[in-house]
């Protein structure tokens, strides 16, 4: 029976007339869709075990964290902002009481770096652990964005360090901004009219979520490396920005219920909180990435995270698609594809598309720029098409294998196979592909169907 029933909900959750339609129903079924997929990779594990992670890692990181951001904002006497945002945060936790007693012990030991209490060794540990954070953060992100190749080093620093510097004056100062501007003689005066005056006083009450929107939406911009489009960053920002208030207000009534577990636990009650409130922080900005993913990627809301296996013919029509869009960018001076962008472009998983990367630039026929974009190997009249598929299919391997067995039939087949291949690219390169394809693009008419 259930098996039944399971198929029948697999069969109208995928349904082809939901992917398109403005009914309710079926928009309905595509956010079904996006919270199937959601349970799906929350009970495979990877997300709540990089969660987990990022708890033990944000033990380590959150004094340097806040020392380099106190230092810098005490600059401009934006550091008693930054006390005041911190807040909202940790209210959950035992209400803004207990908030401002943790506020004011974390506070106490940023004091202690900032009054020289650190010497070179100790800074250079902060500094690691602080950037150790970020890049854990980004290895977590590119494992939802199914992405292998991480930052350069150079990129690293200089990236995080810019995150680091400018995140928190930024939003700092627009916090201030805000602030007063709602003290401002004209808003004062709004705020006596109706509606104005709930209105003025719902976005009072709304800051602390517009911050926590704003700053998933940029984290989900930036940290992964990919492009992540504006429109993708800003669901997953907004989807995850409610579930964070929702699951705080939840959270804060579960604390201010649980007496009992206060007196079982004692001093060591608020710790523990502490460590699940940081473990569900974490989960949710990892679900919102994923959300984000799908948003761009709604192709891979029914397979999930799984590794796509291309045949030889997959391969070699990916080769030759690659090495097209290369030829083009470099004829037309453009500043180079890398590899997210490819697998953007193309619609694959950056994990299935760097095989085969690799095997083009392990035979020369691409070489990779130190900004990591890819050029052409060399010339394009000396590129061959036929070079471009056994780059990918390995001819010589399998010749080798089928004739170690001595299958005299299967080598023969591959002999006829490799003839025909020849005869049809024999002579042509990629220059050739090139014509052709801008051929086609201006005179689409021509185009067979």
């Amino acid at each position: 029976m259930f098996p039944d029933l399971s198929e029948k909900f697999d069969v109208f959750l995928w349904d082809h007339r939901w992917d398109q339609g403005r009914s309710l129903t079926a928009l309905g079924v595509r956010g079904l869709r996006y919270l199937y997929a959601l349970i799906r990779d929350f009970f495979s594990g990877q997300l709540t075990l990089r969660a987990m992670s990022l708890v033990y890692t944000t033990l380590l990181s959150v004094v340097p964290l806040l020392a380099i951001s106190f230092a810098l904002l005490t600059a401009f006497n934006f550091h008693l902002r930054l006390e005041d945002m911190m807040v909202p945060f940790l209210e959950p936790l035992g209400g803004e009481q207990r908030a401002r007693e943790i506020v004011d012990k974390i506070i106490g030991f940023v004091d202690n770096t900032r009054s020289g209490a650190l010497g070179t060794v100790g800074l250079v540990f902060f500094l690691y652990t602080v950037l150790s954070m970020i890049q854990k953060i980004e290895e977590a992100f590119n494992y939802v964005w199914q992405v292998s190749k991480p930052r350069s080093l150079g990129r690293r620093f200089s990236e995080y360090l810019s995150v680091l510097l400018v995140g928190p004056a930024l939003m700092v100062t627009a916090i201030t901004l805000l602030g007063s501007m709602q003290n401002h003689a004209l808003v004062q005066a709004l705020s006596q009219v109706q509606p104005f005056g709930h209105a003025i006083v719902l976005i009072g009450t709304m800051m602390p979520y517009i911050v926590v929107i704003t700053v998933f939406t940029f984290l989900y911009m930036f940290i992964p490396n990919t492009r992540v489009r504006f429109s993708a960053a800003l669901f997953g920002g907004v989807t995850a920005g409610f579930l964070w208030g929702a699951t705080g207000a939840f959270f804060a009534t579960f604390v201010a219920n649980s007496a009992r577990n206060n007196q079982i636990y004692a001093g060591f009650a608020i710790g523990i909180v502490a460590l699940i409130w940081l473990y569900l922080n974490w989960l949710i900005l990892l679900i919102g990435a994923q959300l984000s993913y799908y948003r761009q990627h709604p192709e891979t809301l029914r397979p999930g995270h799984v590794d796509v296996r291309l045949s030889n013919r997959g391969r070699e029509g990916l080769a030759l698609g690659v090495m097209l869009m290369v030829a083009r960018d470099f004829i037309r001076g453009g500043k180079g594809w890398n590899t997210n962008d490819l697998a953007s472009e193309i619609g694959l998983p950056a994990l299935t598309l760097e095989r085969v990367l690799k095997q083009l630039e392990n035979t020369g026929l691409l070489r990779v720029t130190e900004d990591e974009r890819f050029l052409p190997g060399r010339s394009l009249d000396r590129i061959g098409l036929e070079e471009i598929t056994a780059a990918v299919r390995g001819t010589e391997a399998l010749n080798a294998t089928y004739a170690s067995l001595q299958l005299q039939p299967a080598v023969e087949v591959m002999r006829d196979l490799d003839s025909a291949i020849h005869a049809q690219l024999d002579g042509r390169n990629l220059r050739d592909l090139v014509d052709a394809a801008d051929e086609t693009a201006n005179n689409p008419a021509e185009v067979p169907a």
